[in-house]
């Protein structure tokens, strides 16, 4: 049974700690400030954060190409790994789609999968992943693994404002509400990722409202096997949110995963982003 190597694309905003860690390989997705591309880490968030307050130009973002995949998937395959490689959700990103076309190139060595995930919720299967490719399991064995993961998981996300999803295309099914309860009533809204695609969930008459909101939607899918709490800028209160989280459902909060989403979910979510995740206990 050949050994399995786990590469993932930059949408799950897991560190380069993280990476080194768990020897998790990932592909970087691209953003584009009109001319000027970069590819996802070449800019620093803070960097990453004046240019888009410099305002010349939205942010806009691509998914990697095949190529890119490919000179990730081989140098593993040429030392006789099979590489397991999880995207960010497919509904959402053509992502899946380039991994795949590159797979093709290596006909049974590359095993592609869609978390339906995005952010640390797609990291956290990653980790799982290559834990579990450590400790000798078989790609069956971490596929079935996965596969529970993405059923059990669930997301919430408080946006401070829909500027960013709106120009960024990638939620057009749910922009055409948001904008009528927003800018109408200028409330918050709080959405969901559930079975990869975005959806509605509820307006909250001020940002403390929206987080409320989060907590409880978390707390009623407990006990809880990890606990994610992911932000934009407000770093203060996604560690607060993690902390009572993890505190209610009596889960060891240094165990609970806390980042601040990259430049490509940046790009869509936009400033002042509160957002977790649960995955309830198999």
């Amino acid at each position: 049974m050949p050994k399995i190597a786990v590469v993932t694309d930059s949408g799950c905003d897991l560190s380069q700690a993280q990476q080194v860690k768990y020897g998790i390989n990932v592909v970087p997705l691209v953003v584009r400030f009109g001319t000027d591309v970069y590819l996802d880490g070449q800019l620093s968030l803070d960097e990453y954060w004046t240019k888009v307050q410099e305002g010349t130009a939205h942010p806009e973002t691509s998914q990697p190409s095949s190529g890119m995949f490919e000179e990730a998937f081989r140098p593993w395959i040429e030392k006789g790994y099979h590489v397991l490689c999880l995207t960010i959700t497919s509904k959402h990103s053509g992502t899946f789609n380039s991994a795949y076309a590159a797979s093709q190139s290596f006909p049974g060595q590359v095993t592609v999968f869609d978390t339906l995930s995005l952010s640390l919720g797609q990291g956290y299967q990653a980790m799982v992943a290559a834990q579990a490719s450590a400790e000798g399991r078989s790609l069956k064995e971490i596929i079935t693994q996965l596969e529970s993961i993405r059923a059990r998981t669930r997301l919430f996300i408080l946006l401070d404002t829909i500027e960013y999803l709106r120009r960024g295309g990638r939620a057009d099914q749910i922009i055409p509400i948001l904008e009528r309860v927003v800018r109408v009533l200028n409330v918050k809204p709080v959405i969901e990722l559930a079975d990869g695609q975005l959806k509605f969930v509820a307006v909250e008459r001020s940002h403390d409202k929206g987080v409320q909101r989060i907590r409880q939607e978390i707390l009623k899918r407990g006990p809880a096997e990890a606990l994610i709490s992911v932000h934009t800028r407000c770093s203060d209160e996604a560690h607060e949110l993690a902390r009572t989280l993890a505190e209610s459902l009596n889960f060891p909060v240094e165990r609970t995963l806390i980042g601040e989403a990259g430049p490509v979910l940046s790009s869509h979510a936009g400033p002042g982003v509160v957002a977790a995740a649960i995955v309830t206990k198999a």
